[in-house]
């Protein structure tokens, strides 16, 4: 610290400072701060009559630090609406640092309360940081587990919330482990103790879900449930989170980041633990239903095998080989009798053509009489002689009748015949 001009020189082991003296520095430092706006929540007033001076406590709801604060009585009474323990302050004034016994304070002139619709402001502007930073994205929320080993439980002591949680999940799952956290659920020590009990639960072995809960109240009353520092924790937790703060029309930034909105504690209650009864009940349900349907499904396939078996092709497998013997033999015998026909009447007509042979051949010419003259000349084979001029005397002559045949020679020639004279007169005519 470098000494004011004018002041006592560096301290050091040789030249130490005393207390007087370090504290009349720092007085002087922190009077140099000048005026300035503080906003925080008054968790403390100590006004009494007669006095010129009344003692305040302000403390940030979102850590755990707080200051003194001195004023006139005055001060009270100009605020526009009574002060109370927890109200939502912007005070200003100056910081006072007080030698004799080391101690700060803040000095303030003016106190303005906090309206409902500032501090619903302030809200939004948190909602919408929150969001664009990404706390509310759905792909972040963790799923509940159906059967929860042990729930942990943070509201207030022996409240409604408290009493409706544990009478519904004990309700419908009375084997429930529920590790409970009582904490102050309204006013400025809230944030901390939620924080503390969230930690706790949240390092629990045997604690796989989280439930804030508290009934309802005014905006003031839930502004705890708003506050940043909370929010992120719950984000940042490993276990689920389930709010359930106040009744359905509210709507603290925490329903926004815990991993599931309960409307109010009997809900979440009913959402986080398994109705047994309600589970048996479908298992046997199911149970029966699955029965049904595999005995359904054995009668169907017994009667589909009963089909099978009764078909013919199953119940006499060789009748269909019967069957097609009967038609081979029909077929055979039909092609039999058709081939006897056919041939029947290839032979009649080989008959006919026979007979047609037998009687225009030449054996049969020869039979009724006629002969066959063939001349004989030398080494050359014998032909059939049609005229008288082809046989002069002499010729050798082979003579075929109907029984044999001879050898003769022209001795002389016959008178030529008349019938072929007049057949060739005929013919000129």
């Amino acid at each position: 610290m470098t000494p004011p001009p004018g002041g006592p020189g560096p301290s050091s082991p040789d030249a130490p400072w005393p207390v007087r003296t370090l504290n009349a520095k720092i007085g002087d430092w922190i009077h140099r701060l000048g005026q300035v706006w503080v906003e925080g929540q008054i968790t403390q007033i100590s006004r009494r009559p007669g006095t010129k001076t009344a003692f305040l406590q302000l403390r940030d709801p979102s850590a755990d630090m707080s200051i003194t604060v001195t004023c006139q009585p005055q001060v009270l009474d100009r605020a526009e609406v009574p002060l109370t323990e927890g109200a939502r302050v912007v005070m200003a004034g100056r910081p006072s640092f007080y030698p004799g016994r080391a101690s700060l304070s803040l000095r303030v002139t003016e106190i303005r309360p906090v309206g409902i619709g500032e501090l619903l402001a302030r809200i939004e502007r948190l909602r919408r940081l929150l969001d664009a930073e990404g706390l509310f994205d759905p792909r972040l929320k963790r799923p509940i587990p159906f059967l929860p080993r042990g729930v942990g439980l943070i509201t207030g002591r022996a409240g409604a919330a408290e009493r409706d949680v544990l009478s519904v999940a004990r309700g419908r799952w009375p084997a429930v482990h529920v590790e409970i956290r009582n904490t102050p659920v309204q006013g400025p020590t809230a944030v901390p103790a939620i924080l503390r009990a969230l930690a706790d639960l949240d390092a629990h072995a045997s604690v796989d879900v989280i439930v804030i809960a508290r009934g309802g109240g005014s905006v003031e009353d839930l502004l705890p449930f708003s506050d940043e520092t909370l929010c992120r924790a719950v984000s940042s937790a490993t276990t689920p989170v389930v709010s359930a703060i106040g009744h359905e029309p509210d709507h603290p930034l925490l329903d926004l980041v815990a991993d599931l909105r309960a409307a109010t504690p009997t809900d979440a209650a009913k959402r986080i633990v398994p109705d047994v009864a309600a589970e048996l009940a479908g298992l046997a349900e199911m149970r029966a239903r699955s029965a049904g349907a595999l005995r359904n499904w054995v009668a169907r396939e017994k009667h589909a095998l009963d089909s099978l078996r009764n078909r013919p092709v199953i119940a006499d497998p060789l009748r269909l080989v019967d069957d097609r013997v009967a038609e081979v033999e029909r077929a055979v015998g039909a092609t039999r009798r058709e081939i006897a026909r056919y041939v029947g009447f290839e032979e009649h007509r080989v008959e006919n053509y026979a007979a047609r042979l037998a009687t225009l051949g030449p054996a049969q010419t020869l039979a009724r009489g006629y002969a066959v003259v063939q001349r004989l000349s030398g080494d050359d084979p014998p032909h059939v002689v049609g005229s008288v001029e082809d046989m002069p005397i002499g010729t050798q002559l082979r003579v075929r009748v109907a029984d044999g045949a001879m050898r003769a020679a022209v001795m002389q020639p016959d008178a030529p015949l008349a019938a072929p004279t007049r057949r060739k007169k005929a013919d000129e005519r």
